[in-house]
């Protein structure tokens, strides 16, 4: 890799050429978050000078001023490119003529020193700040090896981050966006490997943290043990379904409907027995979901000695804050759903017109239940639990990504909760994937909901009870759980119905043909 140029005036004068191009330039990237927005101007604040493979690369820390305020900040790494007809930024070059930048997330040296800044405890300065690599206690045991002798690749598609491999030990997730304050996928990723002897999550090996003279620490990335595996949940799930339907449309294309038993949870009349076998497979996953996932939840819950883990009661003011939250999410979401009625599919619009009316109902549900005392304690929790957020390995799961919901704040995401809004979480994510086939490319085959919803609610019906059975007999009488079986179906149900509006505002924004999905799962809540 060539030099990118020595000395304060060559940083300068990049930050200068950079500037102008850096809007232009975000808007094309897959893991900028801020498309939506519009971009008033993008500062560079910061530049990192890094050693790679005998050159320099750069790491840009820049502020994105939008026209409707709540600046962000990303940090956008770069290196010289020599490759014809790569995507990248032009600038002036150390000779006098010009070069090209490209990310340095696809550049084999750079990733290489960026994970020796954590093995070798390296910090960087900048102008105004510095990058600093950690180690957690385990880090000798998860790196048993120098990174220079492990090959980086980068994971897949990007989203929000992008994560690299270092042969088959560690994997890295490089923050795109940082922000002030501690990163809940750090911190809890921290805490498992540090305190508990929780297996199910992958243990964190260090970290690399920018830190701003004039600001709080900013999370730039977190390494960790790799779990080789076949995909998440999600693919998973889809798969065994596949073969699910597969078999239910035998049924159905022989003029048979499907038997009101099929809906009753645990029973099996009238699926075919190919059909039982596929579903019988998956519920001995899902049980081992549930599993997996009260020990995370009595792990998070375990050392009441820790402030920012140890569990804490419900209170009055706590239960007040939940419920202006869900106040907010409702006036949004009915605000949106009024105003895109006529834009939806057909077969929606009906349960969709019938819902708007209902936001005061829906109000006084929340309102009523949130002000009775939940006598139960909140603790740390996921945040953002899925089928997406578990990976399958050959014979268990994984619990990844513990940064809660990408539109909070960070502080938002550390606030303690019930654990219940991790299970309803999961039980909306069950349900996605039963109803997700009928919304695909199958639809215009007739296979929509109108034919095939009731073996996708039987389905759910079963996998639900499964995942709860093994989910409350793992946590037992945690303490986290309400005391009795009438209070814990009320926060079931009312953290699943705000999940289900939540997602109902995503789809309105994003899929408004899979607006079903949701308006299903409110109806469902809702008996409508």
């Amino acid at each position: 890799m060539a030099d990118l140029g020595a000395g304060k005036r060559m940083e300068s004068t990049l930050q200068t050429a950079l500037a102008s191009q850096l809007p232009e330039y975000l808007l094309r990237q897959r893991w900028f978050g801020g498309k939506a927005r519009k971009i008033a101007s993008v500062d560079i604040v910061d530049t990192l000078s890094i050693p790679a493979g005998g050159g320099n690369a750069y790491i840009f820390v820049a502020v994105v001023h939008y026209d409707d305020g709540a600046d962000e900040f990303y940090a956008i790494p770069l290196v010289r490119s020599e490759s014809a007809g790569v995507e990248g930024l032009k600038v002036p070059s150390p000779d006098g003529g010009s070069m090209m930048l490209a990310d340095g997330l696809r550049n084999a040296a750079f990733l290489t020193a960026l994970a020796q800044l954590i093995e070798k405890g390296t910090a960087i300065a900048g102008e105004h700040g510095e990058l600093r690599g950690l180690q957690t206690t385990a880090y000798s045991r998860l790196a048993s090896e120098p990174v220079a002798v492990l090959t980086p690749k980068p994971v897949g598609a990007e989203q929000s981050n992008t994560s690299i491999i270092y042969g088959d030990r560690l994997i890295l997730k490089f923050f795109r966006r940082i922000q002030e304050g501690i990163n809940p996928d750090l911190e809890i990723g921290q805490f498992l490997t540090e305190k508990t002897s929780l297996k199910s999550v992958p243990a964190l090996a260090g970290t690399l943290e920018y830190q701003a003279r004039d600001g709080k620490p900013m999370s730039q990335g977190m390494l960790q043990k790799f779990v080789p595996n076949q995909g998440d949940a999600w693919g998973f799930t889809l798969k065994l379904l596949a073969n699910y339907y597969d078999e239910v449309r035998k049924i159905t294309g022989t003029g048979k409907t499907a038997a009101g038993g099929v809906s009753t949870p645990g029973n099996f009349d009238g699926v075919p027995d190919t059909a039982k076998s596929s579903v019988e497979t998956y519920l001995a996953s899902v049980e081992l979901l549930g599993q997996r996932t009260a020990e995370m939840h009595l792990a998070l819950a375990s050392d009441a000695s820790d402030p920012a883990f140890a569990p804490e009661p419900f209170t009055m003011d706590s239960q007040q804050a939940l419920e202006q939250s869900v106040n907010r999410l409702l006036v949004r979401v009915f605000s949106l759903l009024r105003d895109k009625l006529k834009y939806l599919p057909a077969e929606w619009r009906g349960k969709a017109e019938n819902l708007a009316e209902r936001e005061s109902e829906i109000a006084a549900r929340f309102n009523t239940a949130l002000r009775e005392p939940i006598r139960a304690m909140r603790t740390r929790i996921h945040g953002d639990y899925h089928l997406g957020q578990v990976l399958r390995t050959e014979s268990d799961f994984v619990i990844i990504d513990f940064e809660g919901e990408p539109a909070r704040s960070i502080e938002e995401r550390r606030v303690k909760r019930s654990p219940l809004q991790d299970v309803a979480g999961m039980l909306r994510s069950f349900h996605y994937a039963a109803f997700a086939p009928l919304l695909g490319e199958d639809r215009a085959a007739g296979d929509g909901v109108a034919r095939m919803g009731v073996w996708a609610e039987a389905w759910n019906s079963w996998v639900a009870d499964r995942y709860l059975a093994k989910y409350f007999a793992t946590a037992k009488n945690a303490p986290y759980l309400p005391a009795t079986q009438a209070e814990i179906q009320t926060v079931l149900e009312l953290h699943l119905l705000e999940k289900a509006i939540y997602e109902l505002g995503y789809e309105l924004n994003n899929r408004p043909t899979w607006v079903g999905i949701p308006l299903q799962g409110i109806g469902k809540l809702l008996s409508i």
